[in-house]
């Protein structure tokens, strides 16, 4: 029974990516912020919808020594980590000269840094096993950028150099590595942007979903989590086996124009 890592997975794209590996039988190690009570309820739940067994630890994505810690504790409790998703990620919005440097540290920490750590913790156990899958959640923003996301596009920009480099570490081991790209998903968090925005433009939400979040997307749909939970699954399986270093775009044509 394999066991898999997803930071970030007490909500949004993170747990349905943790849901789905649960549901395929999979032993998960959820990570994230939250309410104690309602991370123990969504671990709980999780734990019976498959064979495998799901536990929380809830280290902070800034410190590594605690993102070690996440990576010995699952090997000490499963006895091997076969698959990483580094997913954890913030987001903050404004013009370069005005960007709070804390913000820019925190988004370069969250965002790119802890994978590497995550990803420097599991490589040795990987490399011994000659397995591993490492599955980064990145965004179309690793591909292309937009005005005000300065930190956020250079973290994106900078996770897929860091995949690309574990690709070729990892590839006489059976380690991959990849990039999902996502363009806008569905989310709580997205759908609570949607509402401020029609607020704040005095515009309608269908207005703000189509002119706004979607133009950038030809399809004019949200890519939908159980889309980037079924891509990870797959990209975690042997069939992709050969499937490594690449960033693959799951945004509408967003990347194509």
């Amino acid at each position: 029974m394999k066991t898999v890592i997803v930071t970030g997975s007490t909500s949004g794209i993170g747990l349905g990516i943790a849901e789905n590996f649960a549901i395929n039988g999979f032993n998960v190690v959820l990570n994230g912020l939250g309410d104690e009570k309602e991370i123990e309820a969504t671990r709980a739940r999780l734990d019976t919808m498959g064979a495998g067994e799901v536990i929380f630890h809830g280290a902070n994505m800034l410190e590594p020594e605690e993102i070690s810690d996440l990576v010995k504790s699952a090997e000490k409790k499963f006895g091997a980590i076969d698959i990483l998703v580094p997913n954890a990620g913030i987001q903050h919005v404004e013009k370069i000269e005005d960007f709070p440097p804390a913000k820019w540290d925190a988004i370069i920490g969250i965002n790119l840094s802890s994978a590497f750590h995550l990803i420097r913790a599991a490589m040795p156990g990987m490399k011994e096993r000659k397995f591993g899958r490492v599955i980064s959640i990145a965004s179309a923003h690793g591909l292309v950028a937009s005005p005000y996301k300065s930190a956020y596009v250079a973290a994106k920009h900078g996770m897929l150099g860091l995949i690309k480099t574990v690709a070729l570490e990892g590839a006489e081991f059976g380690i991959t590595a990849n990039a999902i790209c996502p363009g806008y998903v569905e989310t709580p968090l997205v759908s609570g942007q949607i509402a401020d925005t029609a607020k704040a433009r005095n515009m309608s939400e269908e207005d703000v979903v189509t002119e706004v979040i979607l133009k950038a997307q030809p399809t004019k749909q949200f890519v939908q989590v159980g889309q980037i939970a079924a891509l990870a699954l797959y990209l975690s399986s042997e069939q992709a086996a050969q499937i490594t270093g690449a960033a693959l775009p799951m945004d509408g044509g967003w990347t194509a124009q």
